[in-house]
């Protein structure tokens, strides 16, 4: 099988779909080129994430590892969140194939976009740990 049930599962029924009206942060990534961008919504209360929400273009690893990516930081602190890599992600799904390990680097890079919106917000410096960089096309292994 191609794909594990926890891939499917959380394409099929992806959990934290949507937009927070008043969200604490957002970040998007991606290329519209290949097609895969996602935007992340966080609320933030006392340094924690209470609820964390998506919103994806692109294949179902991208909506899977969207999904996946929310569950795992809601209840965590920033912190914590900054510290979520995309292995995790795809760990967590119990992988990924080779060619869309890509989706969870977005994922990844998605957290750490909104988590820079959350500190400018907080008219705080952004830390290292939140940055990445887009000339690698945002995780995009098409290369456009």
């Amino acid at each position: 099988m191609l794909y594990s049930e926890k891939v499917m599962d959380h394409f099929e029924h992806p959990r934290n779909v949507g937009e927070i009206a008043d969200a604490d942060a957002i970040g998007q990534v991606g290329n519209p080129k290949c097609g895969d961008i996602m935007r992340m919504y966080l609320k933030i209360e006392n340094g924690i994430i209470v609820d964390a929400k998506f919103k994806t273009f692109g294949c179902g690893s991208a909506i899977a590892t969207s999904s996946m990516a929310t569950e795992l930081i809601k209840g965590k602190s920033v912190e914590e969140a900054l510290r979520l890599t995309n292995a995790a992600v795809a760990e967590a799904l119990d992988g990924l194939p080779a060619y869309k390990m890509h989706c969870s680097v977005l994922a990844e890079e998605a957290i750490k976009a909104a988590l820079a919106d959350y500190y400018r917000r907080q008219g705080l410096p952004v830390p290292e740990s939140c940055k990445f960089s887009e000339e690698e096309g945002g995780g995009c292994a098409c290369g456009a």
